[in-house]
């Protein structure tokens, strides 16, 4: 299953992994461990870091609906990409 395939289903399975829970918040996928590491998504069963990660349909439909949450998360996203974008300039232009 596709990742934008899962918005089409009339039910939900109980589990969603990370490009499924990505499309269903309307997030990116590389966005999720972004969102997991500011404890916003809490995967299911602890896995390692490195690990496959699974998400509760049941828990992400609420926030779906939950417009701080969204909001919370959107910023964090945001503010992340922002400062690694930052780090990636060049500073100083060395050419003379």
């Amino acid at each position: 299953m596709n990742q934008h395939s899962i918005l089409t289903l009339s039910r939900l399975p109980a589990r969603l992994d990370t490009s499924q829970a990505a499309a269903l918040l309307g997030f990116a996928e590389h966005d999720v461990p972004i969102l997991v590491g500011a404890k916003l998504l809490k995967p299911l069963g602890n896995p390692p870091p490195n690990g496959h990660k699974y998400f509760s349909s049941a828990e992400l439909q609420i926030l779906t609906a939950d417009q701080a949450w969204l909001h919370k998360a959107t910023k964090t996203v945001t503010e992340h990409w922002r400062k690694k974008n930052e780090r990636q300039r060049p500073t100083h232009d060395h050419a003379a």
